[in-house]
């Protein structure tokens, strides 16, 4: 199973070469970075690391084994009052594994034991039939919010991570 790691400065040429290779694929379900993003990107590499170290966000590579490739980027951002709002890309030659679903449900784990979140949100356009599947398949339900994501009309979905309690014992029977 490829690794799950924190973003970190030496990650840079690694998620540049995926966002670029990915482009294309990227475009046709989110919004597109746009070029600025590609012409700056040291800068804004810089900028996600800052903003990490605030707390306010969360960001990890899914890394393939044995290499520095980065199959897939998985996001925690927004993060306040236990909750956070979850963005996840995988690159196209990773689909359909489920890589994503398995990510995801690691990500819970961190969420808990990392970083104190008890709930997530998420969103995804209408067409983007993928993630929406992944947050299905990761007990995300949809809060029937319309969103626009890039122009394009989603839907919002929020995942409570904190285990189930126990339904009370029925009350014993009086004589």
């Amino acid at each position: 199973m490829p690794g799950l790691q924190r973003l970190r400065p030496d990650h840079a040429p690694a998620v540049l070469a995926f966002e670029e290779a990915n482009r294309a694929f990227f475009a046709a379900s989110v919004p597109d970075r746009g070029d600025d993003y590609f012409a700056h990107f040291p800068a804004r590499h810089a900028a996600l690391l800052a903003e990490q170290v605030t707390g306010a966000c969360h960001f990890h590579v899914l890394v393939a084994d044995g290499t520095d490739e980065i199959l897939g980027r998985f996001n925690l951002v927004d993060v306040a009052d236990g909750a956070a709002e979850l963005g996840f890309r995988l690159a196209e030659k990773a689909t359909g594994r489920g890589l994503a679903t398995a990510t995801v449900r690691r990500l819970f784990t961190l969420c808990g034991t990392s970083y104190a979140l008890t709930t997530l949100r998420a969103a995804a356009t209408l067409t983007n039939t993928a993630s929406r599947s992944v947050l299905t398949r990761t007990g995300f339900v949809e809060t029937g919010e319309e969103v626009v994501l890039g122009g394009k009309p989603g839907v919002g979905y929020v995942r409570d991570l904190r285990p189930e309690t126990p339904a009370p014992a029925p009350a014993p029977a009086s004589a």
